[in-house]
């Protein structure tokens, strides 16, 4: 049996879409046991309003406080000890027996959370966020680091390559991931010292695999498995794609609209629009994994609605089943044998 917290609070439709991603991942996956974090008495009153009556599969850890995008991250870990984002984090340092944390909550307090009180894997020096998105040629990319990190150095960027390609391979069965590096043009030399230094280690480190400098007007191309940048231009290029596909769908619609004959030859192509629609809906690729943290993080969108939260968990089943972590340990130690300077032991730090 696979344990995973989710954390009901904190999201545009939380607890509902919360609980009921969580109750539709617990109906698909037989080895599979949640603990919920939140209000108990709304997590019960969704639980018992979707008929779901295995109470062996699951159980409820009343925190009823909320950790908001406006709290400072490190005072919401001070001082809201109470909330269900926190009280999340404290179980699962204290359970060996649970893998992991699924969450729509604050990104800055969950990241500062993960990192100070679930520690990171040794060789890690800052975890990473990877979101994954659809190509057009039927595939999926990752893009590591999506906002984790606003500075980083090369040596960075050549973890998280090495994180997310594991990552690829190991929950996508991608088995030789292309990996690219986002700059401003594909010459070796183009970009700043920042990203030809990068360059230079990814090329000498990961071989094959390494696809060279990628531009953004790539990332859906179908060319490339990984998109490695720092966490503000990965941050942007994630939200740019994501906000280019939503605003195209509206002038579809509106276009479509705008005139009979549009009107009458859509009726021949609904099902082509709705399949395009559903393609380009982030909500059914799920959240950003966290790698390079002890135990599993998966952190979903803020406007995640059940669909999203459930893919979420799946997510986090299939990092726990194929022991992400421990493969990229392996890896970090075999490339970077002298990053010896963190590991997943926090001890002495005040109870969050």
């Amino acid at each position: 049996m696979i344990k995973l917290i989710v954390d009901t609070l904190g999201g545009d439709d939380s607890p509902r879409a919360n609980v009921l991603g969580a109750l539709k991942a617990l109906r698909e996956n037989e080895d599979l046991y949640i603990i919920f974090t939140g209000d108990e008495k709304e997590i019960s009153k969704l639980i018992e309003e979707n008929g779901f009556d295995d109470g062996s599969r699951y159980e409820t850890v009343h925190a009823p406080e909320v950790i908001t995008g406006e709290d400072q991250p490190t005072d919401a870990i001070r001082l809201k000890k109470e909330s269900s984002m926190i009280k999340a984090i404290r179980i699962l340092r204290e359970s060996d027996d649970i893998a992991g944390l699924v969450s729509t909550g604050a990104t800055g307090a969950l990241v500062a959370a993960a990192t100070l009180r679930i520690g990171r894997i040794r060789g890690v020096r800052r975890p990473a966020f990877c979101p994954i998105l659809p190509t057009m040629t039927g595939g999926i990319v990752g893009v590591c680091d999506s906002g984790a990190n606003m500075d980083c150095h090369p040596s960075q960027l050549l973890e998280f390559a090495v994180m997310g390609s594991l990552y690829m391979k190991h929950t996508f069965g991608i088995e030789n991931p292309r990996i690219g590096l986002l700059n401003v043009g594909t010459e070796s030399e183009k970009g700043d010292d920042l990203h030809k230094e990068a360059y230079r280690l990814l090329a000498a480190s990961l071989g094959d695999s390494f696809a060279g400098n990628m531009e953004g007007r790539e990332l859906l191309s179908g060319k490339y498995d990984l998109a490695v940048c720092d966490g503000f231009s990965g941050n942007v290029l994630v939200k740019t794609v994501e906000g280019t596909a939503l605003q195209l769908l509206k002038k579809i619609k509106h276009d479509i609209y705008s005139k009979k004959l549009y009107m009458f030859g859509a009726m021949f192509l609904k099902q082509m629009f709705q399949e395009e629609k559903e393609f380009m809906n982030y909500q059914n690729y799920g959240g950003s994994v966290m790698l390079g943290t002890g135990k599993i993080i998966v952190k979903g969108h803020g406007s995640s609605d059940e669909t999203a939260v459930s893919k979420c968990i799946e997510q986090a089943l299939r990092m726990q089943k194929s022991e992400l972590n421990s493969k990229i340990a392996e890896k970090l130690a075999e490339l970077v044998p002298e990053a010896e300077n963190t590991n997943t032991d926090n001890g002495g730090q005040e109870n969050v």
